[in-house]
């Protein structure tokens, strides 16, 4: 699976030596239902076909792009993109988490209601190193209105990091487990606001269902269900924050389909109801 991340960065970096624009993601107005916002840093690029997304624009609020093969989106942590995925398209992600470098190849046809070809790989990543310097350059000049030189420079350089931690030998059975299970993190705190279970998730990283709970056993401190609620539950806390969501919006963007059983989950979790939380912030 690496080869093929690996190869795309190599192609990446060869042609792409400046970017045709460069998008950047932001968080000043309320996001759309079924938005992309996670707490950490995400780098998309084009590889074929036009890849439609709702993001903000300084001047005119939340606006419609097309982002086209050549050009890069970077979004910032807790910062928001909504894809359209309503046009042919291949598109290429990674996800800087905390111990995890996340690469993700998501191919779509415009016939397709679905992705039809969808590939994922995770390595460890390096905290303290020039990654972290290039991505806290990268969160501010997101808020500068005007593109500059030394964008691209910053994206080139987050290229060569990630096809430089791919460059590193080959890990051991214990390693790739590791690497699989927060991988799958990744993924639930990407797609936390969507029906996701066992079955889907298992499905979308080729194991099997008992093969996912044994991983949780062994690389967790907690069962997978319960780990897709706390990730639930925290970005709750987040939106209860940082914006005047109804509680059944609250609820439905954190994919609770039920408010009240939201209700009772967050109270049990934190011991406060979602409002008396909000009103103690």
């Amino acid at each position: 699976m690496s080869d093929v991340f690996h190869h795309l960065l190599d192609t990446l970096l060869s042609e792409r030596e400046h970017f045709n624009h460069i998008w950047f993601a932001s968080d000043q107005h309320t996001p759309p239902p079924f938005s992309y916002q996670v707490n950490f840093p995400r780098l998309e690029m084009v590889i074929s076909g036009e890849y439609i997304n709702e993001l903000e624009d300084p001047e005119l609020g939340i606006t419609k792009v097309a982002i086209m093969p050549g050009d890069a989106l970077y979004i910032p942590p807790n910062c928001w993109n909504k894809p359209d995925w309503d046009t042919d398209c291949s598109v290429l992600s990674l996800l800087f988490g905390r111990r995890q470098l996340g690469f993700s190849l998501v191919s779509k046809a415009r016939a397709h209601t679905t992705c039809h070809d969808v590939q994922k790989h995770s390595i460890p990543t390096r905290t303290g190193h020039a990654i972290d310097h290039i991505l806290s350059a990268l969160n501010a000049l997101a808020k500068e209105p005007i593109q500059k030189p030394m964008d691209a420079h910053l994206l080139q350089a987050l290229l060569s990091y990630s096809q430089q931690m791919l460059s590193a030998p080959s890990q051991t059975s214990k390693k790739r487990s590791e690497d699989l299970y927060q991988g799958i993190c990744i993924y639930i705190q990407e797609n936390f606001h969507r029906p996701i279970s066992r079955d889907s998730i298992a499905k979308r990283f080729n194991i099997t269902p008992n093969h996912l709970s044994r991983l949780f056993r062994q690389q967790g401190h907690m069962r997978m269900a319960d780990y897709i609620t706390w990730v639930r539950i925290e970005r709750a806390k987040f939106m209860l924050k940082k914006y005047t969501f109804r509680l059944h919006e609250v609820s439905t963007r954190c994919g609770f389909q039920d408010v009240n059983y939201f209700y009772r989950v967050f109270k049990s979790k934190t011991g406060l109801t979602p409002s008396d939380y909000r009103a103690a912030q």
